[in-house]
């Protein structure tokens, strides 16, 4: 067989897979496992005299950097098919650089979806390298270098050691603390709410009706008001004064984008904006589909634009027409404006084969594939679909000059909801329960009347997915870092998640305080959102990236020496989380605090009282054995288990998850595998009859000759040796097998003699 001739470098084996199905034997794909060359992590790596890099191989990847190289000099044609973003142009050059490929020998190739014809054509029309896209990322890693690496130094003298600020990141905390003082600072306003049960005189059928105002719209702002309205229709009739009956309109929302996708796998699918893009990039590289062998199911998944290829709407347009029928299509190729501020460099994420329904591919996909792959195949076909069409009713009713209005609306025509309905971060208003045919002029007389009090709420802390919206709606960040800043700000303990909802710890308050006071460029969120607009304008060839870098610079050097002189001497106390343990010895509210092993409880009263304890989680139910507490523990290496608040005393221990659910049978607490997503609960209690042995809670048990449950008999009898008794007894198998090789080598060697003496 014949060698290829040309090489493909793409970053995943997943995506060098499906790619190697659809170019053939003439192309060698190889992937180079995402970067091969990047700043040493151990110095700074940047000449300040002319903003230079200094770029070094990845520590680890130094045989993958040979076997490239060694791949590169015997091809004819190197293609470098990275992703097509502004990190993946930074790669082709990387390896450009370090494969050492001149012009004539080295092509760039992007594939916006990893299809047999996008692939074909993508490869047989190659590029040069756009510098322009390099050197916008070059100048991205070098601002974010260049604060983490001078700033974070500074946070270890005043704050505390092991602390990072990120050009990006600090913003980002920013605004989750920004929004927790709005909600302190916040002061309720009290309003009220009158409704009245009305029934209609001589016809059946009554209906609810809410206060609206007089001639115009009025909110009531206390019970006095509430009271004297109630007082002026005390006995009255009511009469029907407008009927508005109308049809309403409602459009399909757009294809995804990056932002919204994550907005949307949060609300529908409960996933973190890190999981979706990692889902996302594995639905894009190519996955094996029983029937079709591997694809790619979406197109890129990094991208800021509503744009969709006339190709894709036109089979979704046939797709539509066929399964729902032509009422159901829009009736023309429905294009959506992007925003001006948009790159609009890939098309909007959707389905690259569109009659791959989920359903038909759902036995090739994992869970998480399947829900995420669906969201996106039915968001992108409903954009392409009829609007649904409502028959809306508003009547108004009036008694001694206070208007009370009734409304609903009901579904006259699915249309695109037939498919799909776009989630919401807060509750909408209520449709209204169905309503008498009234006419104008009809009389009706109140049987019922609700007031209630309500107070005005602060806003709501961030979800992951309204702080992924707040930051593409101001600008900070891009599509491609969205899911590492959400990622980050948790990681770094500058924010927590409660109920899945972000608020700011007291460390990510101090240094927000700290950034506020002391680099107010850094922080600002138009600051740091001119700073994207700068390095777009690198991207598009407008400006050079090392006059932004030594501009930005300047600044950012005179607020650091300001800042050190200004905190010459002082040490910022992060507050301690204060808790509702108290401490057994002198009766205090335990504290936590941090340690070189994670979190822990201390009593505040040190150094006169040094009570510390590991952080428990208290669990649902009630231990089986008998009925106290269970707490959530955590293993030497790190695993979770589950065990009795009274310890060694009962003995209690389990790897399930205690559930809120009792067993209807026995009434012992329900417990269920661990793991992601639901868990069918079971009963632990071995003389119930819905007891599930623990060889039937699906945990994975690798088999052996041993025994049915992976283990031998005697497993469970013999004590755990010493690691230097198992070194020791694995050299003597060693040794003892090469003796045994070396024997019968002595033995085939005396029998080949004796056979050529016997044919002698």
């Amino acid at each position: 067989m014949a060698k290829a001739s040309n090489l493909v470098i793409v970053e995943s084996p997943s995506k060098a897979k499906t790619i190697g199905k659809y170019l053939g034997p003439d192309y060698t794909v190889k992937a180079s496992m995402g970067h091969l060359r990047d700043l040493p992590k151990s110095t700074m790596g940047v000449d300040f005299e002319d903003f230079s890099p200094h770029y070094i191989p990845v520590k680890g990847k130094e045989a993958l950097i040979r076997e490239l190289k060694d791949a590169a000099s015997k091809a004819d044609s190197v293609y470098l098919a990275t992703d097509p973003d502004r990190e993946g142009e930074a790669i082709s050059w990387h390896l450009k650089e370090l494969l050492g490929l001149d012009d004539e020998k080295a092509h760039r190739v992007t594939f916006n979806e990893i299809t047999q014809k996008v692939v074909t054509e993508s490869i047989h029309a190659p590029r040069p390298i756009d510098m322009d896209l390099v050197d916008a990322q070059q100048a991205r890693r070098i601002l974010d270098r260049i604060v983490g690496y001078q700033l974070s130094p500074l946070l270890w003298k005043k704050v505390r050691r092991g602390l990072s600020a990120g050009r990006v990141q600090s913003v980002a905390t920013r605004l989750v603390v920004d929004r927790e003082e709005e909600i302190r600072a916040f002061q309720p306003r009290e309003y009220w709410s009158l409704d009245v049960k009305l029934e209609r005189i001589g016809k059946p059928g009554s209906f609810l009706a809410r206060y609206h105002g007089e001639d115009k719209k009025r909110e009531l702002e206390n019970e006095e008001q509430v009271d004297k309205i109630l007082a002026d229709i005390d006995g009255q009739q009511f009469t029907v004064t407008n009927v508005k009956r109308s049809e309403k309109k409602r459009s399909a929302a757009p294809p995804f984008t990056t932002s919204t996708l994550q907005q949307e796998a949060s609300r529908k699918l409960n996933m973190t904006p890190k999981r979706t893009m990692a889902l996302a990039q594995q639905l894009y590289e190519g996955v094996d589909v029983y029937g079709e062998g591997t694809l790619g199911l979406i197109t890129y998944m990094r991208t800021d634009s509503l744009r969709l290829s006339d190709e894709a709407m036109d089979a979704a347009a046939d797709f539509i027409r066929q399964r729902y029928g032509d009422s159901y299509y829009y009736g023309k190729r429905h294009v959506f404006k992007t925003k001006s501020n948009a790159q609009d460099a890939h098309e909007a994420i959707r389905p690259t084969h569109v009659e791959l329904d989920p359903e038909r591919i759902q036995g090739s996909l994992t869970r998480d594939q399947y829900r995420l792959y669906k969201l996106i195949w039915s968001r992108f076909l409903a954009s392409q679909m009829a609007s649904a069409v409502y028959d809306t009713v508003s009547i108004d009713t009036e008694c001694a000059g206070h208007i009370f209005r009734s409304s609903h609306q009901s579904l006259r025509f699915s249309g695109f909801i037939a498919v799909y309905e776009e989630g919401k971060d807060e509750e909408g208003e209520a449709v209204g329960s169905p309503l008498p045919d009234l006419q104008v002029g009809e009389k009706a007389l109140c049987r019922d009347i609700q007031k209630e009090q309500h107070f005005t709420q602060p806003p709501a802390r961030y979800t992951e997915a309204t702080l992924v919206k707040a930051m593409e709606e101001k600008g900070v960040g891009r599509p491609s870092t969205y899911a590492s800043i959400v990622s980050t700000i948790q990681d770094r303990e500058y924010v927590d998640k409660q109920d899945k909802r972000l608020a700011p710890t007291a460390l990510g308050e101090v240094v927000t305080g700290l950034m506020k006071e002391r680099f107010q460029d850094i922080i600002d969120v138009e600051f740091t959102a001119n700073m994207e607009r700068q390095l777009d304008e690198v991207e598009e060839g407008k400006r050079q990236w090392k006059d932004l870098l030594s501009e930005f610079y300047s600044g950012f050097q005179q607020e650091l020496k300001d800042a050190e002189t200004a905190l010459e001497g002082v040490r910022l106390k992060v507050p301690d989380e204060v808790t509702d343990e108290i401490c057994e010895v002198c009766g205090r509210n335990m504290v936590v605090k941090m340690g070189r092993f994670g979190k822990f409880l201390a009593c505040p009263g040190w150094p006169e009282c040094t009570n510390t304890k590991p952080i428990v989680e208290r669990m649902p139910g009630r231990c089986p054995k008998c009925g106290s507490t269970i707490l959530k523990r955590k293993s030497k290496r790190g695993f979770a288990y589950y065990a009795c608040e009274r310890g060694a005393e009962c003995g209690f221990m389990t790897w399930d998850v205690p559930t809120a659910e009792d067993c209807p049978l026995c009434g012992f607490t329900m417990f269920k595998k661990s793991g992601r997503g639901r868990m069918k609960p079971f009963c632990i209690n071995e003389k119930c009859a819905n007891y599930l042995p623990e060889d039937k809670r699906g945990y994975y048990r690798k088999p052996t000759a041993a025994g049915e449950d992976g283990q031998s008999p005697e497993a469970d009898k013999a004590p755990a040796k010493k690691t230097a008794a198992k070194k020791t007894a694995t050299k003597k198998t060693a040794a003892g097998k090469t003796a045994e090789k070396k024997t019968a080598a002595v033995k085939k060697t005396a029998s080949r003699k004796k056979k050529g003496e016997a044919d002698g």
